[in-house]
């Protein structure tokens, strides 16, 4: 098993797969939360959630604690939505725009994910002030795995069980998080709290 060591991960991106173990686990006791380690160990995300189980608003932070992306759920939309932001507030006081939404899916293509046995979302990402790209996420139902594609179907982001190299399957609140090259790990790591 590979050590845990408190050190800081600077970027948010990376040039190769990268593979994270998500510890559905608060680090600090009486609180809901998860911690994301890199695959040398080192704490890379945390999630504490010190009040109630069913909160409204999430933050992910790094190591230190210092908040990246902060998701919000939405409370008087029709479906489920979710919105994550880098920040709360623009310079000049007003809310900034999202950096991503996620809707759940509604229609003929979430009935044929049903009938596959996947619950579909989609994911809308501002990638800059006025582009917006789209990604689908797909959750078997039985929670056991999700996937994360693009629009034209490329693998983004795919979250499962963790299995050692023994090949023991760990624990539900253990997960592999496997990212692809050149994309956003806190992006990622929003998405995948929200399913």
């Amino acid at each position: 098993m590979a050590k845990v060591h408190p050190q800081l991960v600077s970027s948010c991106t990376s040039s190769k797969q990268e593979v994270f173990t998500l510890w559905m686990k608060s680090l600090i006791m009486s609180t809901n939360g998860c911690a994301v380690f890199d695959s040398n160990g080192c704490i890379v995300f945390r999630v504490d959630n010190y009040s109630h189980r069913c909160t409204t608003q999430i933050c992910i932070m790094d190591a230190t604690g210092k908040v990246l992306l902060t998701i919000v759920k939405k409370k008087f939309s029709l479906f489920k939505t979710w919105e994550g932001y880098r920040s709360t507030k623009s310079t000049d006081g007003r809310r900034k725009k999202p950096v991503f939404q996620v809707r759940k899916l509604m229609g003929i293509r979430a009935f044929l994910g049903y009938l596959r046995g996947y619950s579909i979302c989609k994911a809308l990402i501002r990638v800059e002030e006025d582009k917006v790209c789209e990604y689908r996420m797909e959750i078997k139902s039985c929670k056991q795995s999700c996937r994360i594609v693009d629009a034209f179907g490329g693998l983004v982001a795919e979250v499962k069980r963790k299995i050692t190299t023994s090949g023991v399957v760990l624990g539900e609140d253990v997960l592999t998080m496997v990212v692809e090259p050149h994309i956003d790990h806190s992006l990622v790591m929003g998405l995948v709290l929200v399913m």
